[in-house]
């Protein structure tokens, strides 16, 4: 099984919602939407759509390592999950997050805390870890850790999520020789049950791009 998706609504949802049947709450990372918001969207969503959403930033911020800031974050993240109905939570390590012995202990931790809270956890390490090393503490906390396909090649697990950054960053697009290469790679890990989100600012057009691809 593959779902495809974006961060965020690119587009105005109810145009999103004709496309796609997941996206990555966004807002979340950095605030708590409103709940005139939250109930217009589950409201507009169409039967199956699938609400993700993006941790808050003081989670990353604080290293993952429990206290007060983090507790209060995640009580306001459950409160938008109950609105949207969202079983999925994706929390983004800062860049300067290394693999260091204290920052696994801490990460494996939180992991396991906040299990108890979504049915799916995803978490993205970035760069300074090896995507393998990443996916090994994912499955001793039966949670997802996040990797680039491209760049960090298919997860070897059966269930695996993806995120496509921008083949140079957030403001920059795929282009069909990427979408392609892409849809090969996708292809060679049908077996998964994998999630494919684009991150990019071109993600509503590149996402529809590798879902006609993927169709052949």
């Amino acid at each position: 099984m593959l779902t495809v998706g974006c961060a965020g609504f690119a587009v105005p949802a109810t145009r999103y919602f004709k496309e796609y049947l997941f996206v990555e709450v966004q807002e979340t990372h950095l605030a708590v939407p409103g709940p005139g918001t939250l109930r217009r969207w589950r409201r507009e969503a169409p039967e199956g759509f699938e609400f993700a959403l993006l941790g808050p930033r003081q989670v990353g911020q604080e290293g993952f390592r429990e206290g007060k800031v983090i507790e209060t974050a995640l009580k306001q993240l459950g409160e938008v999950a109950a609105e949207l109905d969202a079983s999925t939570a994706i929390f983004v390590a800062p860049p300067d997050f290394t693999a260091s012995r204290s920052n696994r202990s801490a990460l494996k931790d939180f992991l396991g805390s906040v299990r108890e809270q979504f049915t799916r956890v995803v978490f993205e390490v970035g760069p300074p870890w090896d995507p393998d090393d990443a996916d090994s503490l994912a499955a001793d906390t039966r949670t997802l850790s996040s990797r680039d396909p491209l760049n960090q090649g298919l997860s070897k697990r059966e269930v695996a999520y993806y995120r496509l950054p921008g083949p140079a960053g957030h403001k920059s697009r795929y282009e069909d020789p990427a979408i392609e290469k892409l849809a090969e790679i996708a292809a060679a890990g049908l077996d998964q049950e994998a999630t494919y989100v684009f991150t990019n600012v071109d993600m509503f057009a590149d996402a529809k791009r590798f879902k006609k691809a993927m169709r052949g």
